[in-house]
């Protein structure tokens, strides 16, 4: 039996976030002059599951996603995710927006030395969005038309900043705070619509928890399919999302890098293997050197020991 370990909200982040967002007035549309598009990357060396990190770039550097590599060729990882942004709310114009905390606008304005070194080596970077006890949340917009205003945002970002895409994380949302509404069933299928119609290339994935992930249908749509992975949110456990997803974009396994055994997480990644699923989330990539805990796993899913670069 493994205990459940849920991501761990970071005080220091969502007070920073509450001071960028007066201090930048970071919006979708705020920060570094449209990005270029980053050169065509390399094709990965490898064969096997979609290995994801979660890295919160408060306190390390997203570029660590890049510093492990296979030791017969190949990246350790392949999807590089930004944790977090938040999805706050404006008590005078009652919409909800998209803010970055000083930490994750230090990456985004630095896109050329944080996020590009990563996709020249063919690793996709994603920024992930996540509640701030504000009220607003993905699930709660009032109309269709305030869920495509939102979705404008993420997309824009992603144009912006050259990004590979947006994960959802439906937590810390506080829905009722600030005279917001409750969660409804038509809010998060009007979002992902919205978002998939603006970003059809784009990667769109669903950390699985919260009032959004079990509200994914409305009115004869069911945005299930507009996503390309959703993964257990419980650090330490195997569990498979329960989303009308093929195997091939499904992660069970959810690790935390220096928390989770090393046996577990090479238990996961066979499991992962023998029945078929196609995606290996990992979480807390920090600046150690953590190649026996991320080899643990590499060895079950391509193979392969990883190596650490500094």
């Amino acid at each position: 039996m493994f205990t459940p370990v849920r991501r761990r909200m970071r005080t220091a982040a969502l007070a920073l976030a509450a001071v960028a967002a007066l201090a930048f007035g970071t919006t979708a549309t705020a920060g570094a002059a449209a990005a270029p598009a980053p050169a065509p990357a390399p094709a990965p060396a490898k064969q096997g599951p979609t290995s994801v990190a979660y890295v919160e770039v408060n306190n390390n550097s997203i570029l660590n996603v890049g510093k492990y590599t296979l030791a017969d060729g190949g990246n350790a990882f392949d999807i590089a995710v930004i944790f977090a942004a938040n999805i706050n709310y404006d008590t005078g114009t009652k919409a909800a927006y998209l803010s970055f905390n000083e930490n994750v606008q230090r990456v985004l304005d630095n896109a050329a030395t944080e996020i590009r070194p990563l996709q020249q080596k063919g690793i996709k970077v994603v920024l992930s969005v996540l509640g701030n006890h504000q009220g607003a949340g993905f699930a709660n917009f009032p109309t269709e038309q305030a869920a495509s205003a939102f979705a404008k945002q993420l997309s824009d970002t992603v144009a912006e900043y050259g990004l590979d895409g947006i994960d959802f994380d439906d937590e810390y949302a506080e829905y009722g705070a600030n005279g917001t509404g409750q969660p409804n069933d038509s809010s998060f299928v009007h979002l992902v619509t919205a978002l998939r119609a603006n970003m059809p290339d784009k990667i769109i994935s669903l950390y699985n928890i919260g009032p959004a992930a079990s509200r994914l249908s409305y009115g004869g749509v069911d945005v299930s399919s507009a996503f390309d992975y959703a993964w257990n949110p419980y650090y330490g456990t195997w569990q498979v999302p329960g989303m009308a997803l093929p195997k091939s974009k499904l992660s069970p396994a959810a690790v935390e890098i220096g928390r989770t055994s090393q046996s577990t997480a090479a238990d996961f990644a066979r499991r992962t293997v023998s029945e078929g699923y196609g995606v290996y989330l990992t979480y807390n990539l920090d600046g150690a050197d953590r190649s026996a805990d991320v080899s643990a796993f590499t060895r079950e899913l391509y193979g392969s020991d990883a190596e650490y670069t500094p």
